[in-house]
């Protein structure tokens, strides 16, 4: 499938701004199973200065800096990316998640050793007791591990509500089993979290879905939005992607702009404004399309 993504966050200030610094991760990058064909930024007013650049992950990163007053901000990014079918192994195949837990621990391959990163608790991913336990229930003993990922997928989706407002940004995985409703960046947290309690490297990743379902199908959950999913590493197969917030492993219908430990990492846009204002009104719009 090849799809343009357009991406508009507008922000409007109570005062006036004497100048703003960004830093946007909306560029979608090229992957095993993604390619971009094109990317366009476009930033009102016109910027004093524009640099794009790559992360210490990989990530497409753009800079700019508005010196020239204002109250309004937009930054429009529009993409076009192509995105392959992906192949997964079959269930009831593959390593044992005790047998991967080794090889990541004891492989000297150069990508095991990139992974392990992966393996470390982040601020918005730390690990605990309760959430070691409720991955338990995924992680039996001698399961292939592909077998334990589906099934850890599919419990988060049926043991959260999918509900806006309740959550933030400052959200942890142990508040969200309290709560028990939230968004997609934290269902994404929170699996990726339990993998890692269980020494099953796994990174946030964030992107989209496509807008407009296939024929028949329901639509899913966080389109016309940015969205997070999971990555997750198989030693003997390289990384898959599971998204908790729809219980399906990523396919073509997701578009991925970039990942890293959490959200901090990757959030779509962020920077540094000078100004008396005390509040600024933000929206942001996401328009997926197919191209024929």
């Amino acid at each position: 499938m090849t799809y343009e993504v357009t991406h508009r966050t507008s922000y409007v200030y109570e005062s006036v701004v004497s100048a703003s610094y960004g830093v946007v991760y909306l560029l979608p990058r090229d992957t095993a199973a993604q390619r971009v064909l094109d990317v366009r930024v476009g930033i009102t007013p016109e910027p004093d200065s524009y640099s794009e650049r790559t992360d210490f992950f990989g990530n497409r990163v753009a800079n700019f800096s508005v010196l020239a007053a204002h109250t309004e901000l937009t930054v429009t990014t529009t993409s076009v990316v192509d995105v392959a079918v992906r192949l997964l192994p079959a269930f009831g195949t593959g390593p044992s998640w005790e047998s991967a837990v080794a090889l990541v621990r004891e492989s000297d391959d150069p990508d095991v050793i990139d992974a392990r990163q992966f393996l470390l608790e982040s601020p918005s991913a730390p690990t605990s007791p309760a959430v070691h336990a409720f991955a338990a229930e995924s992680f039996t003993a001698d399961r292939h591990l592909i077998d334990v990922l589906g099934d850890l997928t599919a419990r988060i989706f049926g043991g959260f509500q999918y509900k806006s407002g309740v959550t933030d940004l400052d959200t942890t995985p142990d508040e969200l089993l309290q709560l028990r409703k939230g968004v997609c960046q934290d269902f994404a947290h929170f699996q990726v979290a339990c993998l890692r309690s269980f020494g099953i490297p796994a990174r946030y990743v964030s992107g989209y879905l496509e807008t407009l379902p296939p024929p028949g199908k329901e639509r899913l959950i966080g389109a016309d939005v940015s969205h997070a999913w999971v990555s997750a590493y198989l030693p003997t197969l390289g990384w898959v992607d599971l998204d908790p917030t729809n219980n399906v492993f990523v396919g073509e219908r997701h578009i991925c702009t970039a990942w890293g430990r959490d959200y901090a990492d990757v959030s779509p846009l962020r920077g540094v404004i000078f100004t008396e204002a005390k509040t600024n009104t933000m929206t942001v719009s996401v328009d997926v399309t197919t191209v024929p």
